[in-house]
Parts: structure tokens; C-alpha cells; sequence
């Protein structure tokens, strides 16, 4: 048995699973945790990979791994390889004035054209310019710049700060993928191509950027083995990889942030700003919507409510479709989709029918899922296919969330078992980079709600939609 591993590399934790190379078999996996905020000491998430891999019973018996993990973050380094200042993630809104400066200077048909995208808050662009702007100093150190998943893979092949690992910081060594680099706003996924005038107008002067592996490329080996490093991606690309999504599925994933994507064979260039133009990590394309507010909407309500997430949604399924008129606009915290980063919730139809527990409950779970029911329309609108939705994330598997998005979604519902979606993904990839062939492994359903369609939940959350 020829074992695998993948790793997801997210916002809350570093997760590791090792997989049989041939059938996609779970032998073992292992989990830590990373620190809460919007800006993070990379050296943290590295102790969590270290760690979460110790939990999976090491790599001795491994032969390749792959790194996926949470995109746009920026980590900004010196010469000497050092980390300039703790990261800043994806999450991390106070870019926004520099993302809207961005497009004020290029023009949003322009960054669309160039990148596939127009920069808002989250995207690495936009921190740069923060960088810039706020941090004069620490922009003028920067050597080199990675996103999270770069980082990693950098270090996991024993390069780092000068005098504190094997290789020493040889910044050349950074590599990446497709979809990472695509949700930067200076790569172009149509020509697969950096865009140097736009990296430098964000930072102020050019600096190293990671190079660009193909999906089935190796990085290099893990320090001191023969263990081979694949190219890594973002964690989107990365569970279309693991779901094995292709043409007509569009995932909806409801997770920390809500994301809509699909794989398609062709570039998207959307000059609004709502379809983000991405690579995939299988040599594609991946459009995708994200927004803020999703799993944590239901975490606010049910803290209201004094529920459980299972109580929860058994209270939603007590109220009709529409939830007797009352809409949540969930924006706890500001919002990327639309692009609001100071909005906040909003209750709207309040009456004494529609002020109930149960009313609010089932609004909270219509609220999130119209969300992205309007991120879905959005990848129509920019002609992609929807013959089905595959709906992920650990909130997918409420047995009433499962019945309202078959009511929200008008293509039908599947649910995959649980699983570590992103990190299977890569573990798909390091297969891929192993053997030269990318694996076709199963996928497990969880459950198939009945299509109901209903209308009146959409036409009540776009009344009031801003």
C-alpha cells in the first residue's frame, strides 16, 4: 500500500490526512489548532502543521504530500527570509480603502481583464497597498511575498529565516500553484502569467513572487527524505479536487466564510467584482463567490435563542417557507458579496406573526442560504453551468438546512458524507505529482433532499437586498 498525505491549512486549524495512493482509503489523520484573528504569526500555523502531522502518526510511511490552505493571506519577507509582520488574513477588512484605491487607479474592466478579479479587502493586493500605505517601513523590507500555502510548502522542504533551518532562506525556492496565485489580483489565469506593473503599484517596488507549479508538478522532497512535495493550491481548488467536482457541479461550501464555485473550461472575467475569475488546481478554471457570513449567522442565532445547532434547525422546520415574512440580512460582519465591509445584520418584515423562535431560527438558515443561492446566480450570469449543487461544510449536514437549501437552490441538492474536503484534495494532488495520473477516488452522499423549489424565500430576501 503506497500511502499519500494531504493537509488543509485553514483559518481555525492545520488537518492531515494520509491516504491509500490506489482506492483513496482513509488510514490516518491528525488535526491542531491555529490562534484566533484576522493577522496571525505564520510561525504558528508551522508548529500546527509539525504537530498535526506528529498526530498522524508522522510521514515515515508516506511517499508525498501536498499543502493546501486558506488563500489571499499575506506574508511578507526580508532578505534574510524573516517574517516582516504577523500575516493578514483573508478576514482581515482593513484593506478595504486600499482595495478601492487599487480600482480607482487601474479601473475595474481593467483588473478583470488583467486578473480575473477586482480587488476587494480580502485580497492580497489590497493588503499590500495597506502595507504600503500604513506601514511604510515594513513595505520597504519586503524581498519576497507568499500566501499562506507558499509558506508552507517553502518551510516543509527545510528552507526559513537565515540561521533557523536546513536549506537557509533561499527565496527563489518559493513555489505555488495556479488557484493560489489567482486570488492574488496580479496573476492572470488566462495567460498564467504575473502582472509585475500591478504587484508593483500595490507594494510600491517589485519584489519575488513564488513560481508557478502545473497541478501534477513536484515542488521538491520534504528536508532530509525522499518524500515528494506537490505543488499545493488554495482551499477551494483544493475540495474540487477532493469532490472530484466537474463541469455542471457547483459546490457550495458552509464553512467560517460561504463560498459558491464551479469548474469550467474557460475563463471568467467579471468587471463587477462579484465573480472571482480563479484557476482550479487541476489545470481549469474555478469562478467562485464568497461571502463573510455564513456558518457563524447560525452560531449567532442559536447563542440567541439558547439552542444548539440541532435545536436549531428543528425550530426552523416548525415555520413555513419565507418564515412568515421575516428576512435576516445576515451581514454580522461586514460583508465581501456584495462588497460592504462596514455593513451590519439587518432584520427586516417583523410583525407580531413572524416574531417567534421558530420564525427566526428558519430566517437565519434562509438568510445564509440566500446568500449564496445569489452567488450562484451570479456564475450564471458569467455562463456557468449548474446541473446540480454539492453543499459542504460542517453546517451542511443540519437535516434542515439540507430541506431549505433544496428549497432555495432550484438545481438539486447533494450532500457529501463529511469530510476533509481541501486536505483530500491535496492528498489528490501529492497522488497526482507521485504517479504522473491524477486519482479518481470515490464520493460518498450523505443525503439527497427532494428538490422543492420554492420562490417565495428568494423574492423575500431580494426585496430587501442591498
Amino acid at each position: 500500500m503506497t500511502l499519500v498525505a494531504g493537509v488543509d491549512s485553514s483559518t481555525q486549524n492545520c488537518k492531515i490526512v494520509i491516504r491509500d495512493t490506489a482506492t483513496g482509503q482513509l488510514v490516518r489523520s491528525g488535526r491542531s489548532g491555529h490562534p484566533q484573528g484576522t493577522e496571525v504569526d505564520p510561525a504558528h500555523w508551522w508548529e500546527a502543521l509539525r504537530e498535526a502531522i506528529a498526530r498522524a502518526g508522522g510521514l515515515d510511511d508516506v511517499a508525498a504530500i501536498a499543502i493546501a490552505g486558506q488563500q489571499h493571506g499575506l506574508i511578507a519577507l526580508d532578505a534574510g527570509g524573516h517574517v516582516i509582520r504577523p500575516a493578514l488574513l483573508w478576514n482581515d477588512t482593513r484593506s478595504a480603502a486600499a482595495a478601492r484605491d487599487l480600482v480607482t487607479e487601474v479601473g475595474a474592466k481593467s483588473y478583470a481583464r488583467r486578473t480575473g478579479t477586482v480587488p476587494v479587502a480580502s485580497f492580497t493586493a489590497a493588503k499590500l497597498r495597506w502595507l504600503r500605505d500604513h506601514e511604510p517601513g515594513n513595505a520597504a523590507q519586503v524581498a519576497a511575498v507568499a500566501l499562506p500555502h507558499d509558506w508552507l510548502t517553502w518551510r516543509l522542504r527545510g528552507y526559513g529565516p537565515a540561521g533557523s533551518s536546513e536549506l537557509g532562506p533561499d527565496l527563489g525556492e518559493l513555489v505555488t500553484d495556479r488557484s493560489d496565485a489567482s486570488g492574488t489580483a496580479y496573476w492572470n489565469p488566462a495567460t498564467g502569467q504575473y502582472d509585475q506593473e500591478l504587484f508593483s503599484r500595490a507594494l510600491g517596488h517589485a519584489a519575488i513572487v513564488p513560481r508557478i507549479l502545473g497541478p501534477s508538478e513536484r515542488a521538491g522532497t520534504v528536508a532530509g527524505t525522499a518524500i515528494v512535495v506537490g505543488a499545493g493550491a488554495g482551499d477551494n481548488a483544493g475540495a474540487a479536487l477532493g469532490l472530484g467536482a466537474t463541469r455542471g457541479d457547483v459546490v457550495v461550501s458552509i464553512g467560517t466564510s460561504g463560498t459558491v464555485f464551479a469548474v469550467t473550461d474557460r475563463p471568467t472575467c467579471d468587471d463587477t467584482g462579484v465573480v472571482a475569475g480563479f484557476a482550479d488546481a487541476s489545470g481549469l478554471f474555478l469562478p467562485l463567490v464568497a461571502t463573510l457570513n455564513a456558518a457563524r449567522v447560525l452560531d449567532a442565532v442559536a447563542g440567541l435563542l439558547d439552542v444548539d445547532h440541532d435545536r436549531l434547525g428543528k425550530l426552523a422546520l416548525e415555520a413555513p417557507a419565507g418564515s412568515h415574512g421575516l428576512v435576516l440580512q445576515p451581514y454580522f460582519e461586514g460583508e465581501r458579496t456584495p462588497n460592504l465591509p462596514d455593513a451590519t445584520a439587518t432584520m427586516f418584515g417583523l410583525t407580531l406573526r413572524s416574531t417567534t423562535r421558530p420564525a427566526l431560527a428558519r430566517a437565519a438558515i434562509e438568510g445564509m442560504l440566500c446568500g449564496l443561492a445569489d452567488g450562484l446566480e451570479a456564475l450564471r450570469l458569467q455562463g456557468v453551468e449548474a446541473g446540480r449543487v454539492l453543499l459542504i461544510g460542517g453546517a451542511a449536514q443540519n437535516a434542515a438546512v439540507q430541506e431549505i437549501a433544496a428549497q432555495t437552490f432550484e438545481p438539486p441538492v447533494i450532500v457529501p458524507l463529511p469530510g476533509e474536503y481541501v486536505a483530500d484534495g491535496a492528498a489528490t494532488q501529492a497522488a497526482w505529482a507521485l504517479t504522473g495520473t491524477r486519482p479518481r477516488w470515490p464520493l460518498s452522499i450523505a443525503a439527497e433532499p427532494v428538490p422543492d423549489y420554492r420562490p417565495v424565500i428568494r423574492e423575500q430576501y431580494t426585496r430587501y437586498a442591498r
